[in-house]
């Protein structure tokens, strides 16, 4: 369920993760898993679908989003702008950016934004995940944004492995040199809390992960682990 600390803010669960307070009830898991969906659709995808006005860097108004939720869908009808402020906070991938009263995506946009992020900070590796079968053909020819906007990359290789575990089994890491691909003029910018937005990484910049790299033997046992119970 998604719950608010009085010192730490929004979260998720029973507890703060931080004081471990109980904190004031906001919504349940299944209100803000279908909430959760639906700004997603609007932001990412969508406004149109709950006739809200977006700009050109993606932002929408809480306030009209919740109008609008609240309007066609009854059962609503105690939302309000700030419960998705709280969802925004307590996701933990950073998925969203709210200022004031307004709200945004910050990565996985189908349609054409204006994402103004910023470029600053980025760490000396980045990582993407792929089908094993086509690692060395990536490695020798790039990374490329294919249907979506960007390229998405991760923070670390665990990041990766959790994010191309979605789509695939036992997927492949691809390293990406970005300290030489932002010194070459490559622009890459800081999404969430551990993506990184580019739109292409040519194949001088890339490596491939080996297999038996810590980082993925472990993660890979854990989901051994996971499936076996």
């Amino acid at each position: 369920m998604l719950r608010q600390c009085r010192k730490h803010g929004h979260f998720s669960g029973t507890n703060c993760p931080v004081c471990n307070e109980e904190g004031k009830f906001i919504m349940s898991d299944r209100e803000a898993g279908s909430l959760g969906r639906m700004l997603a659709l609007v932001l990412r995808h969508a406004p149109e679908k709950f006739n809200v006005e977006m700009d050109i860097n993606g932002w929408v108004s809480t306030r009209e989003l919740a109008d609008s939720i609240s309007g066609q869908r009854r059962h609503y009808h105690w939302l309000r702008g700030w419960h998705f402020e709280a969802i925004a906070n307590a996701d933990e991938k950073g998925r969203y950016q709210v200022e004031g009263e307004m709200i945004r995506a910050t990565y996985g946009h189908s349609i054409e934004i204006e994402l103004d992020l910023p470029t600053d900070e980025i760490p000396e590796a980045l990582y993407w995940p792929c089908e094993p079968t086509e690692a060395d053909a990536i490695v020798q020819l790039g990374i490329t944004s294919g249907t979506r906007n960007h390229i998405h990359l991760s923070k670390t290789i665990v990041n990766a492995l959790e994010a191309g575990h979605v789509r695939i089994d036992r997927p492949a890491i691809i390293e990406v040199d970005t300290v030489r691909a932002v010194a070459d003029g490559h622009t890459i910018y800081r999404a969430g809390k551990t993506v990184y937005l580019t739109d292409e990484v040519p194949p001088e910049y890339l490596y491939r992960v080996e297999d038996d790299d810590q980082m993925i033997v472990d993660t890979v046992a854990r989901w051994t682990r996971e499936e076996e119970e």
